[in-house]
């Protein structure tokens, strides 16, 4: 049998490792677990990553690139700047269940320990809360939307749906996604002057 060629066995050890982290939380994933799961060794994992650490680290890094790339593809998307919007907030938003709230929500908790991992989520984080700005200040440009302060109101829309998100993944059955969706064009309503359909 033909070895695979390093890059195809990292990113293997790394998908591995974000399902450990699904399945067991991250304080539960073991070297051993990820090894099994990919039929290797573990001295294998720690050649490649030198740490089950690093190997995390580089799983979320991978996962953060992931959802920044959906977020590119939506913003480069052509149409109203309200819908382009709706759609941004809805791709970040805890109904969406591609988004993987779970795992992000179990490396928010991590990243309190770990400053490399906070530095992967912050830099994730940053970039929607950029986008959101960025698209406010585009409907303000074109008179769609008003709105005195949209570095505020990028942050405040985002800070409702991560917080909607423990409510929904955390504490199972509080909220809706119906709920979310009229919360969110509320407060959409509230920050850029719009009526709630």
């Amino acid at each position: 049998m033909a070895r695979k060629a390093v890059a195809v066995r990292r990113e293997e050890i790394v998908l591995a490792a974000l399902e450990q982290v699904r399945a067991r939380g991250i304080a539960g994933v073991r070297a051993a677990d990820v090894a099994k799961a990919r039929h290797v060794s573990t001295a294998l994992i720690f050649y490649h990553f030198g740490t089950l650490e690093a190997l995390i680290i580089e799983a979320f890094r991978q996962a953060a690139e992931k959802n920044l790339a959906t977020l590119r593809d939506e913003l480069e998307r052509d149409g109203p700047v309200g819908a382009r919007l709706r759609a941004v907030l809805a791709l970040y938003g805890p109904t969406n269940p591609a988004n993987g709230w779970q795992l992000w929500l179990e490396a928010g908790a991590a990243a309190l320990r770990d400053t490399e991992l906070r530095a992967v989520l912050q830099r994730l984080d940053l970039r929607w809360r950029d986008a959101v700005v960025a698209l406010i200040i585009e409907g303000i440009g074109t008179g769609e939307f008003r709105c005195a302060d949209p570095h505020g109101a990028a942050w405040r829309l985002t800070a409702l749906l991560d917080g909607l998100a423990v409510q929904i993944v955390a504490r199972e059955g509080t909220v809706t996604a119906a709920d979310c969706a009229r919360w969110v064009e509320q407060a959409l309503a509230n920050e850029i002057g719009r009526e709630a359909p």
